[in-house]
C-alpha cells in the first residue's frame, strides 16, 4: 500500500514563496549593498541559497551564504561555516520550518558576541506553536497544525521541492 503524502507546497508554489521572500528582503533593507543569509543545516541552507538565487536575479543586493550547524535537540555546540566580522551586518537567520522558534533562537546565539545592524529571521513555512519569544520575519506559508503533526520539506539539488503534512 502506497501512503501519498499530504503536500502543502508544490516545487512551483515553493518557488513562487522564496521569489516574494526576497523581494521582502530587498524592500525592507533597502540602501544595504550585502546582507548575510545564514542558513540553519541542512535544509535552511538550501532555502538559504534559494533566496540568494532569487536576490541576485531581481536586484544588486549581494548576499553572502553562511551555514549555522547544531544539534536541534541539544542546541550547546552551535558552529558558523564562515568567521566574519558581522559587527554592522544585516543577517538573516533562515530555517524550513518554524515549529517552537527554539532552532531559530538558538541559531542567533553566534551573532550576539558583535553588534549587528539587524537581525531578520525567515522560514519557508510557520507553524503557529511558539515556545520561543522568536517569530520569523519572513514567511513563505503559515499554517495552523496540531502539535502532533509534521512538516516536512524536500529538498534536492538545492532546490525545494515541496512541503507536506504529516
Amino acid at each position: 500500500m502506497t501512503v501519498s503524502k499530504n503536500y502543502i507546497l508544490d516545487q512551483s508554489l515553493a518557488e513562487k514563496k522564496l521569489r516574494r521572500m526576497a523581494l521582502e528582503i530587498i524592500e525592507n533593507n533597502a540602501g544595504e549593498k550585502e546582507i548575510i543569509l545564514a542558513g540553519i543545516k541542512d535544509r535552511g541552507s538550501v532555502v538559504a541559497e534559494c533566496i540568494s538565487k532569487h536576490l541576485s536575479e531581481i536586484g544588486s543586493l549581494r548576499a553572502n551564504v553562511i551555514s549555522i550547524s547544531f544539534d536541534k535537540r541539544s542546541p550547546k555546540d552551535i558552529k558558523v561555516s564562515k568567521t566574519i566580522d558581522f559587527d554592522d551586518k544585516v543577517i538573516i537567520v533562515i530555517d524550513d520550518v518554524a515549529n517552537s522558534g527554539k532552532a531559530l533562537l538558538y541559531a542567533l546565539k553566534p551573532f550576539l558576541e558583535f553588534q549587528p545592524k539587524k537581525i531578520q529571521t525567515l522560514v519557508l513555512v510557520a507553524r503557529s506553536h511558539n515556545s520561543f519569544p522568536v517569530h520569523p520575519d519572513y514567511v513563505g506559508l503559515s499554517i495552523a497544525t496540531t502539535l502532533q503533526e509534521h512538516i516536512y520539506v524536500e529538498v534536492g539539488d538545492d532546490k525545494i521541492l515541496g512541503a507536506y503534512l504529516e
